[in-house]
């Protein structure tokens, strides 16, 4: 059985940092790509960034290009979300999901308030 566990989040203010986890088990996961998404208040699940099944390639949203990096550790089955210059609109649930699934745990709580 698949299983993606997000953590990481949490309150920060506007212009500050966070690092999302992701601990991935169930399936082999160097052989996937694998994504974040989020999905804020009120509105539908937004793709938010992708890494191949190696980590050599990456892409991104333009709403968080140059401020979002993703990142993966094969070894220890576990994905990543370095977020800096954060924006109150960057506020969400963020949840991983591997190629070509949709997100289905539980996610993790973003919150950029000052």
């Amino acid at each position: 059985e698949v299983q993606l566990v997000e953590s990481g989040g949490g309150l920060v203010q506007p212009g500050g940092s966070l690092r999302l986890s992701c601990a991935a088990s169930g399936f082999t996961f160097r052989r996937y790509g694998m994504n974040w998404f989020r999905q804020a208040p009120g509105k539908g699940l937004e793709w938010v960034s992708g890494i191949n099944s190696g980590g050599v390639s990456t892409s991104y949203a333009d709403s968080v290009k140059g401020r979002f990096t993703i990142s993966r550790d094969n070894a220890m089955n576990t994905l990543y979300l370095q977020m800096k210059s954060l924006k109150p609109e960057d506020t969400a649930v963020y949840y991983c999901a591997k190629d070509p699934d949709r997100p289905a745990g539980q996610g993790t709580q973003v919150t950029v308030s000052s």
